[in-house]
């Protein structure tokens, strides 16, 4: 039998089976995958609305694109969908292995740096504006661009603000927990490692992912979590858990555990926005002033608390987050039609 790999690169998926282009990408470790073709149509109306749709009609694709055996229990990814208000370039429905997400600042900043680095939009030295309607709202992205190549992504976020300050919730195996609640795009509950006794490093990552869940759970089931204006982003989507940096110039480490039990490998976008709305209101991160937050690998982003703002009853912050992602590779999903496990499947 003589071997052609030829014609294996030349091989296409049969008449029948779904198929599904993207681009896949990671920003600070923590990986995006950007589905540009085969996700069905959702329709017009908000990003909000487009996500409802998705939840209802097309969760087996999720799980196909993020679950295994294409995925993995902490694969995150993105939808590119059109603008839904003016002015914006596009827009984008985060999905993770849980579900449907209301914001990501990783995503942010890969999605950018893809739709840059292909030619999907035009890149112009030495800074190109970028806007993305998000399920949280409208987001501009600011690339910097050196010699044709994005070198860094800075976005504006949504107004971020806290919502509990220094509350005490009874969780299973830890006691009391103290812990403060801020959004950024999300709600997470921010608590203080050395408060639960646990590491910010890899070789802690099955304590920080069990205490993580647990604290979730507590805080959602004791707390109150409401957003000003839209029901749907009133829940809690994760913990995270801070420190003090492992390296020199950063302020601190951050460590989120999110949706179904993912572990961030950034230092989370939306989380170091809502933490910057959180010292603000402290008094220890001054208008103006930058902090830089080291991730559980030791990658960083820098976020800095722009200007203050009203959102609904909230006295809130818009934060900047600056960070890096690079392309890590195209793909063709296939669905084979008589595959049992097609929509995926997880084992953890």
């Amino acid at each position: 039998m003589n071997l052609d790999i030829a014609r294996a690169l030349d091989w296409r998926s049969p008449e029948g089976w779904k198929t599904v282009t993207t681009v896949d990408a990671h920003t600070a470790g923590e990986p995006l995958r950007v589905i540009l073709s085969g996700w069905p149509d959702l329709g017009g109306g908000s990003i909000l609305e487009r996500r409802r749709r998705a939840m209802e009609r097309f969760d087996d694709l999720r799980t196909a694109l993020m679950w295994e055996p294409r995925g993995h229990a902490d694969m995150y990814g993105c939808v590119v969908l059109s603008p839904a208000s003016e002015g914006a370039d596009f827009g984008v429905l985060f999905v993770h292995n849980e579900g449907f997400s209301t914001m990501c600042g990783h995503g942010i900043i890969a999605v950018t740096t893809v739709m840059l680095e292909t030619g999907a939009m035009t890149r112009q030295e030495p800074a190109t504006e970028v806007r993305i309607d998000t399920p949280a709202g409208m987001v501009r992205a600011r690339a910097r661009i050196e010699e044709g190549r994005v070198t860094e992504v800075a976005f504006e976020n949504v107004p971020s603000f806290v919502l509990h300050r220094d509350r005490v919730v009874q969780v299973s195996g830890l006691g009391d927990v103290r812990c403060d609640v801020a959004f950024g795009g999300a709600f997470y509950a921010l608590v203080q490692a050395a408060d639960v006794g646990v590491d910010l490093t890899p070789g802690a990552v099955r304590d920080l992912l069990d205490m993580g869940v647990s604290i979730k759970q507590a805080v959602s089931e004791q707390l109150a979590i409401e957003h000003p204006f839209e029901c749907d982003l009133g829940f809690l989507y994760g913990t995270i858990f801070t420190g003090p940096p492992h390296a020199e110039g950063a302020h601190s480490r951050n460590v989120c555990v999110f949706a179904d039990g993912e572990v961030d490998r950034s230092p989370t976008g939306t989380g170091v926005a809502a933490r910057a709305a959180l010292h603000v209101e402290r008094g220890d991160l001054a208008i103006g002033a930058t902090m830089v937050v080291e991730s559980i690998i030791g990658s960083r982003f820098r976020v800095t608390a722009v200007r203050r703002t009203q959102f609904g009853p909230h006295a809130a912050v818009v934060p900047e987050v600056t960070g890096q992602a690079h392309i890590t590779g195209r793909h063709e999903f296939c669905l084979d039609p008589i595959d049992l496990l097609a929509n995926g499947f997880l084992v953890r």
